[in-house]
């Protein structure tokens, strides 16, 4: 039997009647990931895998270092086909790492082979690809027609050019595609010469003269107007921890002054300007019906001479441990008392994390349906025992009927069978519950419920136009 089969996961009757019956067929609404919006909108057509695969992933990047590969054949100059040569030396020493279910799920999800990849199916596998990704199937509309993607939120700076999604919206394919807000750097006065560089790029991008505090909030208000009218339903951050020390009006435009003329913010006054840019934003996302995500508790660029050489986002990153649960409350609860907390999904990276973050959500909840999301594993929790990790923690704690699911979280177009990895999982899981009679072995109840966590949840949830479902 080929590795991956029509039951891969699925390691009873209950869970393979879940998914075959309920979960194979539901579209995909893919409303975190950080694919290049530029590439859409020019229908890109990858000549190899070496592009497709290994031009953004740090999750390989990282694994091929462990596998003592040189940076050159990493994130180096070396050629495309040396770099996928490297990753087929990697992934044979990958088992129990969800890379080698991916790798292998997308071999046969895209191109239809089955063979394990290793240095002696390599050859084989990599001219097979490079014929199917000549086909217009593989192109980038095409990929995103045969995984039915309904919709696409893409990770965008609020000084990003929305053109792009512009020219995609013109264009005549069925995915919907919307930019997420991303204002991760509007904080950053502890770097004043980044910050200011960023304000000023903002000034431009909306069209604000962002000299002064007030300035700089309007330039933020401008561009958060801007996201929404072209579809925009969502924004994003990620930090260490939540930021909970409020300061004044006053205290906070003496930070932002302070930065602008070049004098680093301390850490304490980072806290407190962060703590009032956040605030600021929730108030306004609030008041436009968006989603907010917030992702926390990664430890990032812990390797200084890489992140010096090559830069952030290349696999040296970690979970991180801080204590989470006060500053997480303190955060949400000065958002509730404003009236100004919208609906929130809550991602975090350390796995010890899990009941805190899924009892944290009870506490605000009210209103809308599943209002407050304990989101999926994220990253180094993103694999079949992460996935169920967080799943028990909120189904213990809260409602895993109104869980709105699956995202991947990737730079590659190759990343979509990842929905089905999790709903595989999702089936595996709650399949188990039915054979062992913890939930009743009632395959309507289980079944639909399995179906909205796949789509439909979400959907409902962010509000986004998408076709095939109510405006």
């Amino acid at each position: 039997m080929a590795f991956i089969h029509d039951d891969f996961l699925l390691s009873n009757d209950s869970a393979q009647q879940l998914y075959h019956e309920y979960a194979i067929n539901e579209p995909i609404l893919d409303y975190h990931n950080h694919l290049p919006p530029d590439e859409i909108a020019n229908n890109r057509q990858f000549a190899n895998l070496g592009e497709v695969w290994l031009e953004g992933d740090h999750y390989k990047w990282r694994a091929m270092r462990a596998n003592g590969e040189a940076e050159a054949v990493i994130t180096g100059k070396a050629e495309a086909k040396e770099k996928y040569l490297a990753w087929a030396r990697t992934i044979p020493h990958t088992l129990g790492n969800p890379l080698y279910h991916w790798t292998h799920l997308e071999l046969a999800r895209y191109f239809g082979i089955t063979d394990l990849l290793n240095p002696e199916t390599a050859e084989t596998i990599w001219e097979q690809s490079c014929e199917r990704l000549a086909e217009p199937a593989l192109s980038v509309h095409g990929i995103l027609n045969q995984f039915d993607v309904r919709g696409l939120c893409t990770t965008d700076d609020p000084t990003d050019s929305l053109a792009r999604h512009e020219a995609i919206a013109a264009l005549d394919i069925r995915t919907k595609v919307y930019p997420t807000f991303r204002p991760d750097k509007a904080w950053g006065v502890d770097k004043p010469e980044d910050f200011s560089l960023w304000a000023d790029k903002l000034a431009s991008a909306s069209n604000v003269a962002t000299d002064s505090l007030a300035g700089f909030l309007d330039g933020l208000e401008k561009r958060v107007e801007d996201f929404h009218t072209i579809g925009s339903r969502l924004s994003d951050h990620s930090f260490p921890y939540c930021f909970d020390a409020f300061p004044s009006a006053t205290e906070a435009a003496r930070i932002f002054d302070k930065a602008r003329v070049g004098r680093a913010a301390t850490y304490e006054e980072q806290r407190q300007f962060g703590a009032y840019i956040m605030e600021h934003l929730s108030k306004l996302y609030t008041a436009k019906g968006w989603a907010m995500q917030l992702h926390i508790g990664p430890q990032r660029n812990n390797n200084t001479r890489l992140f010096e050489t090559i830069g952030p986002d290349i696999g040296c990153d970690s979970i991180g441990d801080w204590p989470q649960s006060a500053s997480l409350a303190s955060f949400l609860d000065r958002l509730e008392q404003d009236s100004a907390l919208p609906k929130t999904i809550l991602y975090n990276n350390n796995p010890m994390d899990n009941f805190t973050f899924a009892t944290m959500i009870g506490n605000f909840q009210g209103g809308t349906p599943g209002k407050m999301q304990f989101g999926s594993g994220w990253w180094h929790a993103d694999q079949k025992e992460g996935m169920e990790w967080q799943i028990k923690a909120l189904a213990n704690t809260g409602l895993l009927s109104r869980f709105i699911g699956m995202l991947t979280d990737s730079r590659s177009f190759l990343s979509f069978p990842r929905h089905e990895y999790f709903r595989r999982t999702l089936c595996n899981l709650m399949g188990e519950w039915m054979q062992t009679g913890f939930i009743p072995d009632d395959k309507e109840l289980a079944g639909n419920m399995v179906k909205r966590i796949c789509y439909q949840n979400a959907a409902d949830y962010l509000e986004l136009t998408l076709t095939g479902t109510p405006d």
